[in-house]
């Protein structure tokens, strides 16, 4: 499932997005997870990896061409839609290799448009891989297919639908070439949100029986992106 992220921090605009966002989403059939900021600092503090960013420009703080260099610097792949009233940062934009540009007042058939061309560079980047080495021997891992990883002493664990796979490095590192639909739940433990299907406390089981950790500190906002995405998938 997507999830796109607003960061617009006047609240009129920020609405009026979201609302088209949601007659994007229901015009071509599909779902997403929603969230909106109000500043760029906001969206580098939670440490997201949204599949689609629609960020204004002229922002409290950091501007967003800046924060969307945070955003890539840090490993963020997510495809990029500006929505300002100025036209001053358009050529900044293939910088940071963004989708569109969209000047304000915002038109329905400009944002589809945009939106149509955000979506299929993700669906295309669905079928991201991770290629893991070890011993000389690589082997590929699609992304969707990953249940979790987990580190335990300087090792990385991956724990796919065919099996795991193990190798030396940080789960920092593995955290910064997920997609948006992985949550650090644990400091020891990264999860597939899409292959969650219960916690009982601090355990979460997901696909195939294995069962992970999420720390206290992470369990309300595990929790709210559990909800929204069963939510999204019509589940109540």
């Amino acid at each position: 499932m997507l999830t796109i992220a607003i960061c617009e921090d006047e609240t009129y605009f920020s609405t009026h997005i979201n609302g088209l966002v949601r007659r994007y989403l229901a015009d071509k059939n599909m779902k997403a997870s929603i969230e909106s900021y109000s500043s760029g600092e906001e969206l580098l503090t939670v440490g997201r990896n949204p599949d689609i960013i629609l960020m204004d420009i002229e922002l409290p703080g950091s501007n967003g061409m800046e924060v969307i260099g945070d955003l890539r610097e840090k490993g963020c792949r997510g495809q990029v839609i500006f929505i300002t009233a100025y036209e001053k940062y358009v050529f900044q934009a293939f910088d940071v290799d963004a989708v569109h540009y969209i000047l304000k007042p915002v038109e329905e058939k400009t944002f589809f448009s945009a939106m149509d061309k955000a979506v299929k560079r993700t669906e295309t980047d669905s079928e991201r891989a991770l290629l893991l080495t070890k011993n000389g021997l690589n082997t590929k891992i699609f992304m969707k297919d990953i249940l979790y990883c987990e580190v335990y002493d300087h090792k990385i664990s991956v724990a796919a639908l065919y099996g795991k796979f193990s190798y030396t490095g940080t789960l920092g590192s593995l955290e910064k070439q997920l997609s948006g639909d992985f949550f650090r739940c644990h400091r020891s433990y990264i999860v597939n949100m899409n292959h969650v299907l219960d916690r009982n406390g601090e355990t979460v089981t997901v696909t195939g029986g294995g069962r992970i950790f999420v720390s206290r500190r992470k369990k309300q906002e595990f929790e709210r992106r559990l909800l929204e995405m069963c939510k999204r998938e019509g589940i109540r």
